[in-house]
Order: structure tokens, then C-alpha cells, then sequence
């Protein structure tokens, strides 16, 4: 037997559709990320990078567990002295809740070169309107 190990030009992308209306966020966290790394596929080859497109809608209404909604904190610096700013998820739901999910999802991805051509791969909407319906399966 031979091991399969999948070449760049056999790579087919499909388009995934995750509703995150009430559902928990590390479980929607966990689905996207699973999507865009390529684990479900069974050509799966760990530094090719073979997932797919993911689509996550209802951004704003993600739900988390506990009291996260208060105490969770995201921090961000601006590289400048005095430049670091926080905010806790609620803050964050109202200006970017974009921002909720794509964090959640990146630190699931593995720390490497492709990490980022993942992420660029997912859509995320804050609401139930998105462009991408033509590419979507039925």
C-alpha cells in the first residue's frame, strides 16, 4: 500500500453554509475551521491546502455559554505606546461581530504559512443576506 498524497492541481473546493443563529460559537468555531483546513475530505494531506469555502451567517446572534457575554475580553495593540484597547464580546457583538467568529476560528487553525489563505476562504455576515447563494449547493 501506498500513501496517498494529493497534488495542488487535484484540489476541488466546494462552498459550505453555516447558520450561527443560536448555535455556540466554539461549535461553529470548530465546524469552519474543520471545513477550511480539509480534515472531512479523504484526500486530506496535512501541508497542502485542500478545504473549502465557508459561509457563516447570523454573525450577531452566536451564542455563548456562561458569562462570557461580559467577562470574555478581546485585546488588540496598535504597535504604538498607550495604542492597547480591550472590549468584552458584548461591545464587540455591536460594533464587529464579524470579529467574533473570525477569532474564534483562526485560533483553531494551525499556527503556520497556511493559516492565512484559509481565512481568506471565509465569508463571514452579520446577518442572513450574503452574495454568495449562486455558489452554494442546493
Amino acid at each position: 500500500m501506498k500513501t496517498y498524497m494529493q497534488k495542488t492541481a487535484e484540489i476541488q473546493r466546494e462552498w459550505h453554509l453555516i447558520d450561527a443563529k443560536g448555535k455556540v460559537l466554539g461549535q461553529v468555531a470548530v465546524q469552519a475551521a474543520n471545513w477550511l483546513i480539509g480534515k472531512h475530505k479523504p484526500t486530506y494531506t496535512p501541508h497542502i491546502d485542500s478545504g473549502d469555502y465557508v459561509v457563516v451567517i447570523n454573525a450577531k446572534e452566536v451564542a455563548v455559554t456562561g458569562n462570557k457575554e461580559a467577562n470574555k475580553m478581546y485585546y488588540r495593540h496598535s504597535g504604538q505606546p498607550g495604542g492597547f484597547k480591550q472590549e468584552n464580546l458584548a461591545t464587540l457583538r455591536q460594533r464587529a461581530p464579524e470579529q467574533i467568529i473570525e477569532s474564534a476560528v483562526k485560533g483553531m487553525l494551525p499556527k503556520n504559512k497556511l493559516q492565512q489563505p484559509r481565512l481568506l476562504r471565509l465569508k463571514i455576515m452579520s446577518d442572513d443576506q450574503h452574495p454568495y447563494a449562486d455558489k452554494l449547493k442546493a
